[in-house]
């Protein structure tokens, strides 16, 4: 079978490499297509690794929409995108419509700020509209050449949820226009509920667990019967994985003093507007470091620094609090991998805000802690998957209001941890990471249901297009180019930054104008000097 995985950026194939191996390793051909580059995050790398082994394995880029239709495609996109967080769910505190509302259209955001838009069904109607809009624009002529020249049998669509400008939809509908399978693959324990909204019915959505499984059909209106409960395949790798170094090697290999238990903190990628987590770190640190409880004042300390966010601890003095470390790199590869994995099965406990390392953690059977700071709280009430750690099957963290419950649960986990802690984390696992089972990797379920798919004839219908699309359409597209209608197009970024530029204009505009007025002076003083030089030549030949 021909499988074509059509991913944002490379580094999405980071999560699926296990089932990318065990595609090709039964055969099959498979082509890994990236609509941008790299991400930094190791993507291309993995990418490479995998065609080096497997010879059926090609990767190359896939085409994005033309650019005369692409700008108007994305507009409405956006536009849909934000309108969900408009539903009550999506409280202040998330930090998710501001974000959102700094990328859409100027004239979407006025809409929504209309008193009627506070009613579900005006929200129903405005998404309906855009949504039909949307529809009616032409399919990409290069995105279809391209889908004929590879003829998939499958086509693997990850994450689609990008905002405004990807063409992942594009890819999709123009697939199905073709009636191939189609899948959309979800790619993190976030996706469904603070990305974009999924609007098109695929022959299979895959999720983890059925608390995506839930979100799906009531944040997407996703049909439950088209939806396939897999496991978390990206995890597979740490069931039943033992530490590479002893812990006292490990211990020296990663900076820390031998003989002492230590707690791993691990940082997040926190959403904008949040603190810079070292400060979160440090305020943390010292907390314990000022604690009556001798355990906890001479705790090791062991920093695990985000890999996309390495350029916040610089000029950070970490290092005064003593007794602490800095360790680990992207685990991208079997080297740092271990690092990663040892770090985590040493460790008395782990701490951090909101990561999928919580996840890792657990599945290494280590004590997960969160403490409630009112800084984060976005992070944490406002997140909507965050809640998920709390709630579904039992709940995986042992969290704290203030630092000082914080110590006080951290003290009790270093001399071991409670029983009870731990067998609730253990079927948190169960139920979110591998819900068929702890003996049944999550690669496999999601490889055989893709060779199913792939065998069996697309069972989705397109969508058609309808007349109040195309009339929306034409009548967007006759205003988009129009100077008093085209900043209604824009968001605030683009607004800047055409301000911006009609600023430098004016100003390069009156530097020149002074610059001429100058230079008109000068070539003014310049004539008379020459006229007096004439006159007074003439006054002394007389």
């Amino acid at each position: 079978m021909k499988l074509l995985f059509a991913a944002l950026h490379q580094g999405y194939y980071r999560n699926f490499e296990s089932v990318i191996e065990q595609l090709a390793a039964r055969g099959h051909q498979v082509f890994l297509g990236h609509e941008r580059p790299d991400s930094a995050i190791g993507g291309q790398t993995i990418v490479e690794r995998l065609a080096g082994r497997f010879p059926n394995i090609r990767h190359g880029h896939i085409p994005e929409r033309e650019e005369e239709t692409a700008f108007l495609a994305s507009r409405l996109r956006l536009g849909i995108d934000y309108l969900r967080y408009l539903h009550p769910m999506y409280t202040a505190s998330s930090g998710l419509r501001p974000r959102a509302e700094y990328r859409t259209p100027r004239g979407i955001v006025r809409l929504a700020r209309s008193p009627v838009m506070s009613f579900p069904p005006a929200r129903w109607l405005a998404g309906w509209c855009l949504d039909a809009i949307d529809r009616a624009v032409p399919p990409s002529p290069a995105i279809e050449a391209f889908l004929d020249e590879q003829q998939p049998d499958l086509v693997a669509v990850t994450p689609l949820i990008a905002l405004g400008g990807a063409s992942q939809l594009d890819v999709l509908r123009s697939a199905q226009a073709r009636h191939i399978p189609t899948a959309v693959l979800v790619w993190s324990w976030d996706h469904l509920s603070s990305k974009a909204i999924i609007r098109d019915v695929v022959d299979g959505l895959f999720v983890w667990n059925d608390a995506q499984k839930e979100e799906a059909v009531r944040m997407h209106g996703f049909p439950s019967k088209r939806i396939v409960v897999t496991g978390a395949q990206c995890f597979d790798r740490w069931f039943g994985r033992r530490p590479a170094r002893p812990r006292a090697e490990f211990l020296s290999h990663a900076g820390l003093p031998a003989g002492r238990p230590y707690v791993l903190w691990v940082c997040s990628a926190l959403l904008p507007g949040s603190p810079r987590e070292p400060d979160l770190v440090l305020r943390w640190a010292r907390h314990l470091r000022q604690s009556a409880d001798a355990r906890l004042r001479d705790l090791s300390i062991l920093i695990r620094p985000h890999p996309s966010r390495l350029a916040d601890w610089d000029g950070v003095d970490w290092r005064s609090l003593g007794n602490i470390a800095m360790f680990g790199d992207n685990p991208i590869d079997e080297v740092a991998r271990d690092d990663y994995f040892d770090s985590l099965y040493h460790s008395a406990a782990v701490v951090g805000i909101t990561t999928s390392a919580f996840l890792e953690a657990a599945i290494a059977d280590r004590p997960v802690m969160t403490v409630f700071m009112e800084d984060v709280r976005q992070e944490h009430e406002g997140s909507l998957h965050f809640q998920l750690l709390l709630r579904f099957a039992g709940g995986l963290m042992t969290t704290a209001t203030t630092l000082e419950e914080h110590a006080g649960q951290l003290a009790s986990m270093i001399d071991g941890p409670p029983p009870e802690v731990m067998e609730r984390q253990r079927r948190f696992v169960k139920a979110f990471v591998r819900p068929f089972g702890l003996d049944v990797p999550a690669t496999d379920v999601v490889v055989e249901k893709l060779e199913e798919m792939a065998a069996m004839p697309s069972r989705v219908r397109p969508r058609r297009t309808n007349a109040i699309g195309r009339r929306g359409l034409r009548e967007l597209e006759a205003r988009e180019h129009d100077p008093r209608w085209h900043p209604w197009f824009l968001d605030d970024r683009e607004l800047a930054r055409d301000a911006w530029i009609v600023e430098k204009r004016r100003l390069r505009d009156q530097e020149r104008g002074r610059t001429s007025r100058e230079e008109k002076d000068r070539r003014r003083e310049e004539k008379d000097r020459r006229r007096e030089e004439k006159l007074r030549q003439k006054a002394t030949r007389r």
